[in-house]
């Protein structure tokens, strides 16, 4: 039983960096999803997939797996470069490529 511990990024529909903050320990799945035959449904027996924890600091979490006795591996998020510009930017007279329609 290990479990993975990372903090969870934006979704594609956020624009803004709500919920990014927080930790989450996943359980790693311990048996494969298999087709239902009757109804073509991808299931799976194992239980430990539908829990998801969450906590406010990796160190609360790390805490919570090693007082569990909980193997886990910590995936540290990737900062993002987000370069700031406005509307008038492409406006500018100084630009290396005039603006034209």
């Amino acid at each position: 039983m290990s479990a993975r511990i990372y903090s969870p990024t934006r979704t594609a529909m956020q624009s803004g960096t709500a919920r990014t903050g927080q930790w989450v320990l996943e359980f790693e799945p311990s048996q494969p999803r298999s087709i239902e035959p009757l109804m073509g449904y991808t299931s799976s027996g194992d239980m430990k997939r539908q829990i998801r924890l969450r906590f406010d600091t990796e160190e609360a979490a790390i805490a919570y797996a090693e007082k569990n006795g909980i193997a886990y591996r910590v995936e540290k998020p990737k900062k993002t470069s987000r370069r700031v510009i406005s509307y008038a930017e492409n406006f500018r007279y100084d630009r290396k490529v005039p603006w034209t329609h």
